[in-house]
């Protein structure tokens, strides 16, 4: 069962699920068309002098321009698929127009910004935002999130790399992006799936406030819907087999790394008084309030993290994940990781500076498991581990919080998945679990709604029936 058949799959692969998940995912995935990022530049220039060609050198009828995925080494329909104009595929392409459209109107208005098209906080994720003397002839920024914003600038790799006699080491070799390497891929689409240091990548609580999108991530989930391309023959030949658990995990140790590099930056994590509440639990303080007589708490105490009532948490739904990540795959550095990720929301109650020194301590650890999730190999029962993991009493005591629970619910699907297309569990089989991981899904429908207590049995459910198929 291929990517694409998990997108097409109805009631037993995404494409159920995305029918299910409007106003958790289809929220994620709007911000996917406003938050959406470009690989790091360094390509060789081309004989005129600009590193980056534009989509339109890609969109021939010969390469990936046809209507029809029918070509006889890729499809060569990509460009068709990344140009849909309603479907999850086409996010990318529509990112910049976007920004004209009258969500993108009332944040720039809100903001004080006359246009939000020509803004570079905005452009350095909702379009491929290089500087004029980089770009082509057939370059426009209006293409929104080209090509090239992904699979890197394409004047030093775009004339050989279809020549019979190349190789992809030499079109990496030339400024081709290895998306093909966990690690490597999880970095670029973070750049924009959560932010980056350069100019344009980074969501503030300001922009939030003014209507931009929550921004989540989750690489295997986020890859299948943006993959463009089948895994045949050619590509296991030329960069071998995608293993959908080894994807979601090194996603998860990615995410954290980054969410605590850019949190101990200085220039990142303070707005004027205040911290950069980017970084922290929106739905912690975003919640009704009233002065009538009865109180209705939405604080739980959560296990692992040390915080005293009233502080605003640390969005840790990633931390959550890897934490279950390490348990059932890289058990030797499981304590240290979770004694880590303990110190560092204990450090957020003593000041900035223990803060900053924690979440570097935290990021070291990230970092360590990233690389080891990276090198291991990978086997038939390493999607249960982490399925059972994630349902056990330690893990799923911790699913007190919008953020975080529907993270998890996103993780377990996305690894019940990928045991079908293992051939581990059968389509049926997955089927008769799909109704429970709905309920956990409509338990997180939106964060006015969420219901912690039906998220976690809905959710225990679903990972029992899994358990019981193994």
């Amino acid at each position: 069962m291929t990517k694409r058949d998990r997108l097409t799959a109805g009631k037993t692969g995404l494409a159920r699920a995305r029918r299910m998940l409007p106003p958790l995912l289809l929220s994620i995935f709007a911000a996917s068309a406003l938050v959406i990022g470009m690989p790091k530049d360094g390509s060789a220039n081309a004989e005129g002098g600009y590193s980056y060609t534009g989509v339109a050198s890609c969109a021939g009828s010969t390469c990936h321009g046809r209507s029809e995925g029918n070509g006889a080494v890729v499809r060569q329909d990509e460009i068709a698929t990344w140009q849909s104009p309603a479907a999850v595929s086409g996010a990318h392409s529509r990112a910049y127009s976007l920004l004209a459209g009258r969500r993108g109107r009332q944040i720039a208005q809100s903001l004080g910004w006359d246009n939000a098209t020509t803004r570079s906080e905005c452009l350095g994720c909702h379009a491929t935002y290089v500087p004029a003397s980089e770009r082509g002839p057939r370059f426009h920024t209006s293409d929104g999130v080209g090509c090239e914003s992904c699979h890197g600038a394409a004047a030093g790799w775009l004339a050989n790399h279809y020549e019979v006699a190349g190789s992809h080491a030499n079109n990496v070799s030339n400024g081709l992006v290895p998306l093909e390497q966990p690690q490597v891929r999880a970095r670029v689409c973070l750049d924009c799936h959560y932010g980056s240091a350069d100019e344009g990548q980074f969501v503030t609580h300001a922009m939030m406030a003014a209507g931009h999108p929550r921004v989540s991530f989750e690489l295997d989930l986020f890859s299948a819907f943006q993959q463009h391309h089948d895994e045949d023959a050619d590509y296991l030949q030329r960069k071998g087999a995608t293993d959908n658990v080894q994807l979601w995990a090194v996603g998860q140790a990615e995410a954290v790394a980054r969410a605590t590099d850019l949190f101990a930056r200085p220039d990142l994590a303070t707005e004027g008084v205040f911290p950069e509440f980017y970084f922290y639990d929106c739905h912690s303080c975003h919640r009704p309030i009233t002065d009538g007589p009865e109180r209705r708490l939405t604080f739980e105490t959560n296990p692992q993290r040390p915080i005293p009532f009233g502080q605003p948490p640390f969005n840790d739904e990633n931390i959550i994940m890897l934490d279950a990540v390490a348990q059932a795959l890289a058990p030797s550095r499981a304590d240290a990781f979770r004694a880590a990720s303990r110190n560092f929301h204990d450090a957020m109650d003593e000041g900035r500076p223990q803060a900053q020194a924690a979440a570097m301590a935290l990021r070291t650890e990230a970092a360590r498991l990233s690389d080891a999730l990276a090198a291991r190999s990978y086997g038939g029962n390493d999607a249960f581990e982490v399925i059972a993991t994630i349902g056990n009493r330690t893990t799923s005591s911790r699913f007190t919080d919008y953020t975080g629970s529907a993270q998890a619910v996103m993780a377990v699907d996305t690894l019940l998945n990928a045991l079908v297309t293992q051939g581990r569990i059968t389509v049926g089989a997955a089927a008769g679990i799909r109704s429970d991981i709905n309920r956990a899904y409509q338990a997180v429908r939106s964060p006015e709604s969420y219901n912690p207590s039906e998220f976690r049995g809905a959710l225990g459910n679903a990972v029992n029936a899994i358990g019981r198929l193994r």
